[in-house]
């Protein structure tokens, strides 16, 4: 295989909470000296892609301009290319509002008066959001979510729930399901992220802690798929799967096993 470049996740891959995974600066390190280009796509959708360069950066790593995206960002611009005049009510967390407000999306406060809802991450989330989602239901509203992941991981190895659980929630109560979740692994952020590496997909690493989100983006487009065992899935969930990861490994230093490959 030929590889020109990497789309790496965050959470649980590269650190969890705001510490470095082990083997993190390593493995950077050698996917950098090969002379792939990097891309960090998370999840996670409460921060935008700078956002996300400057906590790398902060972290010690070195990140370039424009080489982080996120969920958050992904569903913002996929909002700004089909619903820039369309009322927006959101559940989700004061970041992912923040993204929309300044690419000057329209944010309604009335869920009766909107004219498309997202649901996402937020710790506050509760009955009045049910509600203030079954107030939207008006059989034409379009409903979008951020992301599907059902869990968080956090330090220590704890974990608590994620979008996923609050998307599902949402489109209980509402009787319907989303039109797009646009997280990973939607083609949406399966297309953001090849534009900005400009490579063909056969050309590239995915490299994650999920085979449902990260590893099933890079498996459905024809990557080379790498799943790190620092986040969410272990080796006893690819027997359950049918996301076959191209290598596994112990964290994101062992990836130099992979790269000798190409």
């Amino acid at each position: 295989m030929t590889l020109r470049g990497a789309i790496v996740d965050l959470d649980g891959t590269v650190y969890r909470g705001d510490e470095l995974l082990d083997g993190t600066r390593e493995g950077i390190d050698a996917m950098q000296a090969a002379s792939l280009d990097l891309f960090f796509l998370s999840n996670n959708p409460i921060k935008d892609g700078e956002q996300y360069v400057r906590r790398l950066r902060e972290m010690g790593l070195d990140v370039p301009k424009g080489a982080a995206s996120s969920a958050g960002a992904v569903t913002t611009d996929y909002l700004v290319d089909h619903h820039s005049d369309d009322r927006i009510f959101l559940i989700g967390h004061e970041g992912l509002r923040d993204q929309f407000r300044a690419a000057e999306l329209p944010v309604t406060d009335d869920p009766a008066a909107a004219d498309v809802i997202v649901a996402s991450w937020t710790p506050e989330f509760d009955f009045a959001d049910m509600q203030d989602a079954l107030d939207a239901s008006d059989g034409q509203i379009a409903f979008y979510g951020t992301d599907p992941d059902r869990t968080f991981p956090l330090e220590k190895e704890s974990m608590v729930p994620g979008s996923g659980a609050i998307i599902g929630s949402v489109a209980s109560v509402m009787g319907i399901e989303p039109e797009k979740v646009l997280g990973k692994p939607s083609d949406v952020a399966l297309q953001a992220a090849l534009d900005r590496l400009e490579i063909d997909p056969s050309e590239c690493l995915i490299v994650g802690d999920r085979l449902d989100t990260d590893l099933r983006m890079g498996s459905n487009a024809g990557m080379t798929t790498v799943l790190v065992l620092t986040g969410v899935s272990d080796r006893a969930d690819i027997t359950n799967s049918d996301v076959d990861p191209d290598y596994v490994i112990g964290n994101l230093g062992e990836i130099e096993t992979v790269l000798e490959q190409g």
